[in-house]
């Protein structure tokens, strides 16, 4: 089955973060809705309805348009499965598949329907994800034994270890949420983890650190100091003291040591941030919001983010005060001034630490820096 993944023309409203990616590539709980997709229904072909400039990475395909901004569970793709050319899958108003000649309506009641709205919803949908991956991907499977050497509070069928893993000395609680670690991940000594939790494959969490959920921290990165309900695509790193929390971190990533992120204002009123989609800042109904942050984007030591800050692919801030909510993709921000970071020191960079993790730098990822360099 050919399955076409739709930003379903929000690709903007998902910014930063989707400046590099199709909305069906954000990961939360334990997957990325692609990823979701391919577990589920096996033999799966994916295309993305995404950005030109991105179609290059992720191409389109002829298979049924899937609405990406909805998260896949297994009620939901046993109803796809029943879908007939000519017809549409609805679930509370929410059109959630169909062929391309739409004709005949069907509507279902999905109870457990996720759907993301906006870019906060990844954190603040986090914990029901979490906990809906954790039920049907573990379901049936044996997880590896937990160390002696570690503490488990709470229920033992709520944490779900791959083989390879590595876990010593830690404290992990799953009286409030499931805590699954990926295959290769590690888990190093005087770590707390509180679940929701999700540690994807080759991830680790430093000595020491504090994890609080509801958190997803993708695939190969590196995650100390405290951190709450935030979510790390994947390759990123923040090894070190600092504070991130309702927080949002693209790939290849880096954090700077005593990185703080704050996510509640003085006032406890409700936050504005930056809107792609806008062009300005908008007012939210969040009372909760800390740092999002495109891409390749980096932060030096003892930064200092305000609440509900933004930040663009591929910049670079080293500030020792409060640097602007918004900054832009590919700035290069001191306390003295804002420049352009040239694309070709840019691609340079960022070519060095995807070979640190024994990854290339690709002609597609070449075109993508282009086009947002430019435009």
């Amino acid at each position: 089955m050919k399955l076409l993944l739709s930003d379903n023309q929000l690709h903007l409203r998902f910014a930063p973060l989707t400046l590099t990616r199709p909305l069906a590539e954000l990961r939360c709980g334990l997957f990325t809705n692609s990823e979701r997709w391919k577990h589920l229904l096996p033999g799966a072909q994916i295309g993305y309805q995404t950005e030109s400039y991105l179609q290059a990475k992720y191409p389109s395909n002829d298979g049924i348009w899937v609405n990406a901004q909805c998260i896949p569970n297994q009620e939901m793709v046993a109803a796809l499965c029943q879908l007939k050319e000519g017809q549409a899958l609805y679930s509370n108003q929410i059109l959630i598949a169909c062929f391309r000649e739409e004709q005949e309506r069907i509507d279902i009641d999905l109870e457990d329907l996720l759907l993301l709205e906006n870019r906060w919803d990844l954190y603040l949908k986090n914990d029901a994800i979490l906990r809906l991956d954790f039920n049907w991907y573990c379901a049936g499977r044996t997880s590896a034994a937990l160390s002696q050497s570690n503490r488990l509070i709470g229920p033992a069928d709520q944490l779900f270890i791959e083989e390879g893993a590595r876990v010593e000395g830690a404290i992990l609680n799953t009286n409030e949420g499931p805590i699954y670690i990926g295959k290769n991940a590690e888990v190093m000594e005087g770590a707390l983890l509180r679940g929701p939790l999700a540690l994807c494959d080759g991830a680790v969490v430093k000595m020491g650190a504090k994890i609080y959920g509801a958190t997803s921290i993708g695939p190969e990165c590196r995650v100390g100091g405290e951190v709450s309900n935030s979510i790390f695509q994947g390759y990123s790193n923040k090894g070190h003291d600092g504070f991130l929390g309702n927080a949002l971190i693209g790939e290849w990533c880096n954090l700077g040591a005593d990185t703080n992120c704050s996510n509640l204002k003085n006032n406890y009123g409700k936050v504005s941030t930056y809107s792609y989609e806008a062009q300005d800042h908008i007012k939210t109904d969040q009372l909760f919001m800390g740092l999002t942050m495109g891409d390749h984007s980096k932060s030096a030591i003892n930064v200092q983010f305000n609440t509900a800050s933004v930040v663009g692919v591929c910049s670079n801030v080293f500030c020792s005060h409060f640097p602007e909510k918004h900054i832009a993709s590919f700035e290069w921000v001191s306390d003295a001034s804002s420049e352009k970071y040239r694309l070709d020191k840019a691609i340079e960079a960022a070519s060095a630490m995807m070979a640190r993790r024994k990854v290339a730098f690709s002609p597609e990822e070449r075109q993508i820096f282009e086009f947002l360099a430019n435009n």
